[in-house]
């Protein structure tokens, strides 16, 4: 049986990503969410191959196939394009980490459904409706608090546990979310075999980014899955939950706040339907195609998001507590690579907890070593994606 306890704050990807890695690594682990499911929000993740090479060494080989078989369809291009708001293209660039397998690259999934994977075989180790509020720790154990009063102890202590984490706060109180200044609409359009034929093909590239000469930018990013959710997963885990899914185009339109009327308490006091009227309000007089896209959006899958980051920071003491993801480098969607940098830290990480495991590696030495990798790797991606020359080619909110 494993010596070794880890803690895990927060059950979204990052977090169930590293429970079963570990759980491949026969490491025993406790993950504690807040919520009382998996990602209840969010719809498209694009892919590359930080993230689908990290699910590839955490996973077991059913979820992994499950994962590509519910992966978008490889799409004509897989680049990132722009196109003004007319639809006539305006440059292409790749994506940061290429697609790695020629039949089956790593293109973009459904947040639920890729969650629902990294759920799979977990279920009885991930306690939901806990929240982890603080800690304490010394040379044996960490201690974990939860709301309810609940104390648990383990070896590691990991903060999974998204931008507003709990447990970066008390670990690291001077790091706090910055905003961007950009507001974001998230929402979705159903995509039937009719409006397919219709729309051009631009649209169903890797992603596709429209730009307007106001600034306002909006991203398109179609979900067709190579396979239904539920035929593949009643082959490849049939013991586990899976909603359908039926193919939709994700939609998101990001504004400066400037170009807002409504203040940001405004808007936290508005419902989908006002935030809806903003995005027809900001595509007007768009091309009949993309504003006709925006009037297709099923209302109630709007919702509002505004753009904060934590910033990188210099190295810090090594602890038996660690953090991945959202939680210590959340950065803008310039890039699209802040899911595979979570997948890929909970990657790092699960190596380095196994060489304590089985070869007796100090927790200290293991851990300063994931850090150290973490920062290398995902701060440059960072700089890229709040670079101003670089993010106002494809997002020039960000200034």
């Amino acid at each position: 049986m494993s010596k070794l306890h880890v803690l895990i704050a927060g059950g979204g990807i990052g977090g169930l990503c590293l429970a079963q890695a570990l759980k491949k690594a026969g490491i025993r682990f406790s993950v504690f969410e807040r919520e009382d499911d998996v990602a209840k929000s969010g719809y498209r993740l694009h892919m590359n191959m930080d993230g689908g090479e990290a699910l590839k060494k955490c996973l077991p080989e059913n979820l992994y196939q499950l994962y590509i078989q519910t992966s978008r369809k490889n799409p004509r291009r897989e680049m990132a394009v722009l196109i003004d708001e007319q639809l006539n293209e305006v440059g292409v660039r790749p994506h940061i980490g290429a697609p790695n397998d020629k039949d089956f690259p790593h293109t973009a999934v459904n947040r639920r459904t890729l969650c629902q994977i990294l759920l799979s075989g977990l279920e009885e180790d991930v306690y939901f409706n806990k929240r982890i509020v603080g800690f304490d720790q010394d040379e044996e154990e960490v201690r974990a608090y939860l709301e309810d009063g609940t104390v648990v102890r383990g070896d590691i202590l990991v903060a999974a546990d998204g931008i507003n984490s709990a447990v970066r706060t008390q670990l690291l109180p001077g790091v706090s979310p910055v905003d961007t200044g950009a507001r974001a609409f998230y929402s979705k359009s159903p995509l039937t075999s009719e409006l397919r034929e219709i729309l051009p093909e631009v649209l169903f590239d890797g992603f596709t980014s429209v730009m307007d000469d106001k600034g306002i930018f909006m991203a398109i990013g179609p979900y067709e899955a190579r396979r239904p959710v539920i035929e593949a997963a009643k082959e490849l885990a049939p013991h586990s939950i899976f909603e359908p899914v039926d193919d939709y185009i994700m939609i998101t339109l990001n504004v400066s706040a400037r170009h807002l009327s409504l203040t940001d308490e405004e808007l936290r006091q508005s419902n989908s339907k006002v935030y809806h009227e903003i995005m027809l309000n900001f595509t007007k007089n768009w091309h009949p195609v993309l504003k006709g896209l925006v009037e297709r959006i099923q209302p109630e899958t709007v919702s509002l998001l505004s753009v904060r980051s934590i910033n990188p920071i210099d190295p810090w003491p090594t602890s038996r507590v660690t953090l991945l993801g959202d939680a210590i480098h959340a950065m803008p969607p310039s890039f699209g690579a802040g899911c595979n940098l979570a997948l890929r830290d909970a990657s790092i990480l699960a190596e380095q907890i196994a060489e304590m495991e089985k070869q007796n590696k100090e927790w200290k030495n293991a851990i300063s070593h994931y850090e150290e990798e973490m920062r290398l790797h995902d701060y440059p991606i960072f700089e890229m994606s709040s670079n101003i020359d670089l993010a106002r080619k494809f997002n020039p909110v960000y200034k």
